[in-house]
C-alpha cells in the first residue's frame, strides 16, 4: 500500500466533509469568539458537526498504529484551522487506552508549536493531555514548567489540563500550586484559565478551594475570583466577593 497517498485521501476526505458543512453564520460569528493577537483560522463549521466528522473517520483509521494516527493528527494540525484541530484532538483522545509516557513529547510538541487560541488550548488540554495525566501524574511536573512560559496560551493550558481531573477530585495540591505561580498573571484568558481550573476543584472540594480563594482574594484578579466560585453556594459566593 502507498502509505503517503493514502494519508492524503484520507486527510483529503476531511477537509472535503468539513467544506460541505460550512455555514455561513458561523464563519460570520467567529471572529467575536477570540482576541486580538488570537490567530484563529476557521471553516465555519458547527462544533456538533465536526465532532460527527471526527469521530466518524476515527472508525476509519482505528486499525492504523497509534504513531501513524498522531502523523495525521500533525498533518491536521499543521494547516491552523481550528475544525482540523479538533479532529486531531477526537483521534489523540480516542486512542487514551494506548497512551505511554513517551506520548508526552509529541503532546506538548503540539502545545508549544500550534496552540495560537483559547479554543484549540482548550480542545487539546481538556482532554486529551489531561487523560493523559490522569494516566501518568509524574508528568505534572512537566506540566508545571508551562506555567513561566512568556505564551499566555502555554500558561493557561497548564492550568485547563487538569479541568477534568480536578472535577474527579484528583491533584488538589498541584492545583493550589499551579494557582498560585498563576496568581498575580495580567492576562485574563490565563486568569480565566486557573480560575476555571479552581471552579472544578471546587466541585470535589468546596471548602478547600473557598478557603483558598478567601486566603487569596486581596490579590487575586477579581476574573479569576468569580471563575473560581462560580458553583458555590449564593453565601459563600457573597463572603467571597466582599471586598477586604
Amino acid at each position: 500500500m502507498d502509505t503517503s497517498a493514502n494519508y492524503k485521501e484520507i486527510l483529503s476526505d476531511i477537509r472535503q466533509s468539513l467544506t460541505d458543512s460550512i455555514d455561513p453564520k458561523i464563519v460570520a460569528s467567529s471572529p467575536r469568539y477570540f482576541k486580538p493577537g488570537e490567530a484563529a483560522k476557521v471553516h465555519g463549521v458547527r462544533m456538533s458537526e465536526i465532532s460527527k466528522i471526527g469521530k466518524y473517520t476515527f472508525r476509519q483509521i482505528k486499525h492504523l498504529p497509534k504513531q501513524q494516527i498522531f502523523n495525521l493528527c500533525e498533518d491536521l494540525w499543521k494547516t491552523g484551522y481550528l475544525e482540523e484541530a479538533v479532529i486531531a484532538c477526537i483521534w489523540a483522545e480516542s486512542l487514551h487506552k494506548q497512551y505511554q509516557p513517551a506520548d508526552f513529547a509529541i503532546f506538548e510538541h503540539w502545545v508549544y508549536t500550534y496552540l495560537t487560541n483559547w479554543a484549540d488550548c482548550d480542545t487539546l488540554c481538556n482532554h486529551t493531555i489531561g487523560m493523559f495525566i490522569m494516566m501518568y501524574p509524574t508528568y505534572l511536573a512537566e506540566l508545571k514548567k508551562w506555567t513561566t512560559s512568556t505564551n499566555r496560551i502555554i500558561r493557561r493550558a497548564a492550568a485547563v489540563t487538569l479541568i477534568i481531573p480536578a472535577r474527579k477530585g484528583l491533584f488538589l495540591n498541584d492545583i493550589f500550586e499551579i494557582a498560585d505561580i498563576l496568581l498575580l498573571d495580567k492576562d485574563d484568558l490565563v486568569q480565566k484559565g486557573y480560575g476555571w481550573m479552581l471552579k472544578a476543584a471546587s466541585e470535589a472540594h468546596q471548602k478547600e478551594v473557598f478557603d483558598y480563594v478567601i486566603l487569596k482574594k486581596a490579590v487575586m484578579p477579581r476574573t479569576a475570583l468569580r471563575y473560581a466560585i462560580e458553583k458555590m453556594p449564593a453565601g459563600l459566593r457573597t463572603e467571597a466577593m466582599k471586598r477586604s
